[in-house]
């Protein structure tokens, strides 16, 4: 597929970079928000359901052919819960650690990824080793750089790898099931699976779920129609242009881009070591992202019922 300006219109590429935009608002956000951190995962994921479900219920009322098997809903249930267990890791870390590290950890979803395709017995290229040894000493220098804040951080940053082992699990899940269910029924079912899940999490480790500022409700809802709704939705419209390689590796400048909003507007600024093992582990995750799909034929689906082929994010 030619990606050149002259192949691509304008309003594509315009819509790659809001996407991008939106979804590097997601770490600052959660970030600034005074709530605890299980509770923000609730709300994310609780409001994104609630959006949803109406739209979703129609829409299966109108076209019976799409109401999903007993197959397909336990695959959903697993997906929902691996979904639930990313942000229930990854949204703590980022209270706990800086915002850029935090961010660019959890990103090294694609490695993880691989690594279980690989694992299944998918073949990768030296190409795609050579980037995950370049990710690998990237997000050790980063790590590293926390064991001189503390103890707390390096915590946070054990969550966020755990939150990508977990994501990269989710997308493993969701692939074989988006091949015959539409895209907006699958999210219906895993955010709904997701939120009751963090709520029973809430609810018996006695996290508050009510009482914040009007300022964190302002917060939540952006968190919750920004990262959640307007970057999922631009990220699936720009795939019917765009190859998924190209829309992956876009997503990749989420990492500094939240970490120049934590700057501005938190006034966060990660320690000197962790920039050069930032650089790093972006240029081993563009490698990764590249060979692991070139590895594949760059599978793009066909749209099922108006939905797109999607790429994971934050």
């Amino acid at each position: 597929m030619n990606e050149s300006l002259t192949a691509v219109s304008r309003a594509t590429w315009v819509m790659l970079g809001v996407a991008v935009a939106a979804v590097a608002t997601s770490g600052p956000l959660i970030a600034a928000i005074a709530a605890p951190a299980l509770a923000i995962a609730f709300w994310r994921l609780g409001l994104a359901a609630l959006v949803l479900a109406p739209i979703t219920t129609v829409r299966l009322l109108r076209v019976p052919a799409e109401r999903p098997g007993r197959r397909t809903l336990g695959a959903c249930l697993a997906a929902g819960a691996l979904l639930a267990g990313h942000f229930g890791t990854w949204i703590p870390s980022v209270t706990m650690t800086s915002v850029a590290t935090s961010t660019a950890l959890v990103c090294t979803q694609p490695i993880w990824a691989a690594i279980i395709a690989a694992i299944g017995g998918q073949r990768f290229t030296r190409r795609f080793w050579f980037g995950v040894l370049l990710a690998v000493v990237g997000a050790t220098a980063m790590t590293g750089a926390d064991v001189t804040v503390s103890a707390r951080a390096l915590a946070g940053d054990a969550l966020a790898l755990v939150g990508a082992v977990l994501m990269a699990a989710y997308v493993t899940v969701g692939s074989k099931v988006r091949a015959t269910t539409s895209t907006t029924t699958y999210t219906t079912f895993c955010y709904g699976v997701c939120a009751v899940l963090l709520l029973a999490v809430c609810l018996v480790a006695g996290v508050r779920l009510t009482g914040y500022p009007a300022e964190a409700w302002l917060q939540l809802a952006a968190l919750t129609g920004g990262a959640q709704f307007l970057g999922h939705s631009l990220i699936n419209r720009v795939l019917a242009s765009l190859s998924a390689t190209t829309v992956s590796v876009a997503i990749l400048f989420e990492v500094p881009g939240a970490a120049l909003l934590a700057w501005i507007f938190l006034g966060q600024t990660p320690p000197g070591l962790a920039w050069p093992g930032l650089a790093l582990l972006l240029t081993g995750l563009v490698l990764v992202t590249v060979a692991s799909r070139r590895s594949h034929s760059e599978p793009v689906p066909e749209p099922l019922t108006g939905d797109g082929p999607s790429v994971s994010y934050s």
